[in-house]
């Protein structure tokens, strides 16, 4: 069946959530990685797996961002935080790559254009994230009109981006793809490498966070698992 769309697509909770509500709605995206200078390569595994359950094309792409320097996700040098509940989303992480959704959505539209299809998908969200500055709305609706100017006039319509959780919690976004049946055994969320996630990062905190409140289990191993989680799970 043809592409009719593309997808951003991590490996991550986030996009797969998407990914799985894309084809709920009957839409065959094209899901798009990167290989972008991260410090490990589980992501990449976790999107490749979900997009193959999916059964829609992955095309992976390498652009390195290591070499822009500035996060911890692209140098080794630079620490992982492990900061606690409360101080997520009051300052900028050392996670936050500069740039890079900027540079993934010039890639996807770049891709939309070829295909000559007129929607991109993304996973952000603003409410329960690590307060990155490029998962904003007002963000994307800027991102768009720019991208659609750099496009040709041949293009049968004007590219979208759709943040369809950009309003919703981890609690919802959980929800909804449980609903969806999307395989989150499969994806990976944790910032460092290993075997077993590291269950003291941001983005494994708001995870498990996110899977308490919405009542399940995260049926990914961790190394350690942070008070509020392990006190959901005595108390199921």
């Amino acid at each position: 069946m043809k592409s009719d769309s593309v997808l951003l697509l991590s490996g991550g909770l986030d996009s797969c959530t998407v990914l799985g509500i894309a084809r709920s709605e009957g839409l065959n995206p094209v899901a798009l990685s990167f290989s972008y200078g991260q410090r490990h390569s589980r992501e990449l595994e976790s999107a490749r797996k979900v997009a193959s359950n999916f059964g829609v094309e992955h095309v992976i792409v390498g652009v390195d961002l290591g070499k822009t320097g500035g996060s911890s996700l692209t140098d080794a040098n630079i620490e992982v935080e492990h900061r606690n509940i409360a101080e997520i989303g009051t300052r900028m992480p050392s996670s936050y790559v500069p740039a890079r959704n900027s540079v993934f959505l010039s890639v996807a539209f770049g891709l939309a254009e070829s295909l000559g299809v007129s929607r991109v998908f993304i996973g952000a969200n603003s409410l329960d994230y690590s307060g990155y500055p490029d998962c904003r709305q007002e963000y994307f609706n800027a991102m768009e009109k720019a991208l659609n100017l750099g496009t040709s006039d041949a293009k049968p319509a004007e590219i979208r981006i759709s943040a369809p959780l950009i309003r919703l919690s981890k609690k919802e976004i959980i929800q909804r793809g449980m609903s969806l049946g999307v395989p989150y055994s499969k994806t990976w969320s944790c910032y460092e490498g290993g075997e077993k996630a590291c269950g003291r990062c941001d983005s494994c905190i708001l995870r498990l966070k996110g899977f308490a409140e919405a009542g399940y289990e995260d049926p990914l191993e961790y190394r350690e698992y942070p008070e509020f989680y392990t006190d959901f799970l005595k108390k199921r």
